[in-house]
């Protein structure tokens, strides 16, 4: 419907999350799988509705405004929907760099949602070391982060400093 891996992605999860919300109003007067579909759609539906209320024309963005006389848009503003897929590619990155037992469960917890037993009895431990794994796989998680965080900047100021006038 939005012909948009990643945003489809975006809707999947946003229609779970109204699944979560509003699943009590779920009546059973049709089957569940009808009543998901339905509310999935709309999801889709309502978004689209938002992004067709948001075009503007070029002349538009190009115009002055009329109060300040300048320009209503800055052209140089980072793109969001870009950052966001930059961001998605990290972290991805940061997760294949986890140690095995890190991966697994950060994926079973955080991303597939089982709970710490759950996970003890998948993988054959203790609770408390799911939990310990589970720590110690957010803060490797947050050091790499981090790390890639370090690293663009300081490609930035390099970038910086090899323009002969420091601009780019």
């Amino acid at each position: 419907m939005v012909g948009n891996t990643a945003e489809a992605e975006d809707l999947t999860q946003e229609a779970f999350l109204q699944l979560f919300r509003k699943i009590a109003t779920f009546r059973g007067e049709s089957a569940f799988s009808t009543w998901l579909h339905r509310l999935a759609v709309n999801v889709v539906l309502m978004r689209l509705r938002k992004k067709t209320g948001s075009e503007t024309s070029l002349e538009e963005v190009t115009e002055p405004d009329e109060e300040s006389g300048g320009p209503r848009r800055d052209f140089g503003e980072p793109d969001l929907r870009l950052s966001g897929s930059i961001d998605r590619v990290n972290l991805q990155r940061a997760i294949d760099e986890l140690p095995p037992g890190y991966k697994t469960v950060f994926m079973l917890h955080d991303v597939q949602g089982f709970e710490h037993n759950e996970i003890a009895a998948i993988m054959g431990c203790s609770i408390g070391n799911s939990k310990s794994q589970l720590h110690k796989a957010r803060m490797r998680l947050r050091d790499l982060l981090h790390e890639t965080q370090r690293d663009k900047a300081r490609a930035a100021r390099q970038a910086g400093q090899s323009s002969p006038t420091g601009k780019e």
